[in-house]
């Protein structure tokens, strides 16, 4: 018997989070994890794209219509994030996943400090976009991309980061761009978990309902409180992120 009681407002409380600062995957894959021990597990993996994909698409749909996306820049890193999320998933075959947990840990402590030391980080356009950063987001595009094809926790947080340190944006305009390559990816990962496996359609679309519906809430509550609270909302995933990685590590 499926635990919808468990599995809905997980999904409603991933869309929420994931619309903000990204993580959804935090809440709905240890879940699915728990209720479907018996599956295998790029079934789950491709159910939890499912069920993403659709609060991604609305949380970028309500984002582009209040936030200028600087397209220029995002689109070729989406392109280069899509080409490079496939080679990460074939070097699966050549290194463990687990070589990359470690450094993982320290990058997000590093992200973390600098969030918190520097209080004015992403409260506002520190410089506008340039031609030259077609070539910068391309780069930063394919090596977020190579990262969430080969492990991909906290590439949500990674991509919101590079794009406010590195292109001067601010969290709102970080996040709207985040979601643009977090749509392509997911809809990646979808074509290639279905062509190695079965998804289970129901219960990914029907997890898809409360995930869109977390996703307007989040999406809501980003627009309305601003800079100031997607950066408080992002220090408390890549926290949330550090704890859980290094609890794998110890376990």
């Amino acid at each position: 018997m499926i635990d919808w009681y468990i599995l809905a407002p997980a999904a409603f409380f991933a869309g929420m989070v994931d619309a903000v600062v990204g993580g959804g995957g935090l809440i709905q894959i240890p879940v699915l994890l728990s209720q479907f021990p018996q599956t295998a597990i790029p079934t789950l993996f491709g159910t939890n794209k499912v069920s993403s994909i659709a609060g991604t698409g609305a949380a970028l749909w309500r984002y582009a219509r209040s936030v200028r996306i600087p397209w220029a820049i995002v689109l070729p890193a989406t392109l280069a994030a899509l080409l490079g999320a496939w080679g990460g998933a074939a070097l699966v075959a050549w290194l463990p996943r687990e070589t990359m947990r470690p450094l993982v840990v320290v990058l997000m402590v590093a992200v973390a400090i600098y969030t918190f030391m520097k209080k004015d980080f992403g409260h506002r356009v520190t410089r506008a976009v340039t031609e030259g950063d077609r070539w910068k987001t391309a780069l930063f595009g394919g090596v977020i991309g190579l990262y969430d094809g080969f492990f991909g926790p906290g590439t949500g947080s990674f991509l919101i980061f590079g794009f406010v340190r590195l292109f001067g944006m601010d969290f709102v305009q970080g996040s709207a761009s985040a979601k643009v390559i977090n749509f392509a990816t997911n809809l990646s990962a979808i074509v290639f978990f279905a062509s190695h496996g079965p998804i289970l359609w129901q219960i990914g679309l029907v997890m898809a309902v409360c995930n869109l519906a977390g996703s307007y809430l989040g999406t809501h509550l980003a627009l309305k409180h601003g800079a100031g609270f997607i950066r408080k909302a992002f220090l408390g995933v890549v926290i949330v992120l550090i704890v859980k990685q290094l609890a794998d590590l110890a376990g």
